[in-house]
């Protein structure tokens, strides 16, 4: 069996917490289908989320364990982890795929919550959903994604030493960027050599890295490598989301190929200079707004259409907070959050930059070894 990521205390105490919630909010159970949320309460981690087939649930009752309902593929592994009530059904299946088990232990439950607001999604055939509801009259589904956002939102102690752990581990391949990229390199090449770099390192796995390269800048912070090769003058930019133990970096790094013009090193020492502002006021009790704004005082622009500034992270590459002009939430000690501020170089060319860091009692603990003002020029 595999190995569980943290200790049976990890999981009790994140229940704990829910149920302390959940009673605060008059909430029978709460309801999950999706892999963050069924892993952060369980530890259940698999790369078999990937399949779209089967569907898999998840009950945290009011008092107890939570209860497994999933299909007999994965019964295996959830017995490795601190689960002991595993409910299984045959899946996929044209007839019943779990509702008939998941009915039988939300039955008597009156007021069930469920992730249903900004950034959660339903991973079950919504007809299953609604036939579920049909089979529960006495039951009242719920939104209870502000409770659970809240949980997830601070970190353990051992969640931050898996989040500095592969943070260091994508600021060790960066610092490898001289031996890793050069002139008349395509960017597929420039990725897969990264991508090689950090796992060699010891990252388990690489699900996210994106970038761009351009004259002057580049067009996007989302694109998948392409065979244009890197030419004296362009800015190589890679964006990475490596995992640890299924806990996600996301960062990037700007390096210029031979030489850097003057306003590709301001616009980096004014991005850098930009993180470094929103990390003096990124203390509880300020807000996400309060950041966003700091960053926008900063440039001397607004975000564009970008939107957001930074988010939350953990075992999503994004979670909530968003670092925008909108999102008042408060922060709080063991908060995980990126600072990643945009700037428009004009004649649709762009510069961003992003750090991860904890916020703390005082001031922040970068997670991330910090870039320095200056852009690194790649020579050879």
């Amino acid at each position: 069996m595999a190995d569980p990521d943290f200790p049976q205390q990890e999981f009790e105490h994140r229940t704990e917490l829910a149920q302390q919630a959940m009673r605060a909010a008059g909430l029978d159970a709460l309801f999950f289908t999706t892999e963050a949320e069924v892993r952060y309460f369980t530890g259940f981690r698999t790369l078999f989320w990937q399949s779209p087939t089967r569907p898999w649930f998840l009950i945290v009752p009011g008092s107890g364990k939570p209860v497994a309902v999933i299909p007999q593929i994965g019964a295996h592994l959830m017995a490795s982890t601190w689960i002991d009530d595993i409910r299984t059904f045959s899946s996929p299946n044209p007839v019943d795929d779990g509702i008939g088990l998941l009915t039988l232990v939300l039955k008597g439950f009156a007021r069930i919550g469920m992730p249903m607001s900004r950034e959660s999604s339903l991973r079950m055939p919504l007809t299953d959903f609604n036939a579920l509801r049909d089979r529960l009259p006495g039951s009242v589904f719920t939104d209870a994604s502000p409770l659970i956002q809240r949980l997830r939102m601070v970190k353990s102690d051992r969640e931050i030493a898996l989040l500095r752990e592969i943070c260091r581990i994508g600021s060790e391949s960066f610092a490898n960027a001289a031996a890793l990229f050069h002139q008349g390199q395509t960017l597929a090449e420039a990725f897969r050599a990264f991508k090689i770099d950090l796992l060699q390192k010891g990252a388990d796995d690489v699900p996210y890295l994106v970038g761009g390269a351009g004259r002057d800048g580049y067009g996007d912070v989302i694109s998948p490598p392409s065979d244009r090769r890197l030419e004296p003058g362009d800015v190589l930019m890679l964006d990475t989301g490596a995992t640890k133990n299924g806990y996600f970096c996301d960062f990037d790094r700007n390096f210029a190929i031979g030489f850097a013009r003057d306003a590709v090193r301001s616009a980096h020492e004014i991005l850098v200079g930009a993180v470094a502002a929103a990390a003096a006021v990124a203390r509880p009790g300020r807000t996400c707004a309060d950041l966003f704004h700091t960053m926008t005082e900063t440039l001397g622009q607004t975000d564009g259409d970008v939107g957001r500034f930074g988010h939350g992270l953990g075992m999503q590459l994004t979670e909530t907070p968003s670092i925008t002009p909108f999102d008042e939430t408060v922060l709080q000690p063991g908060m995980v959050l990126t600072l990643e501020p945009g700037l428009s170089l004009g004649g649709g060319r762009m510069m961003v930059h992003e750090e991860n860091i904890v916020i703390r009692d005082g001031e922040p603990e970068f997670l991330t070894q910090p870039a320095g003002p200056e852009i690194p020029v790649i020579y050879g």
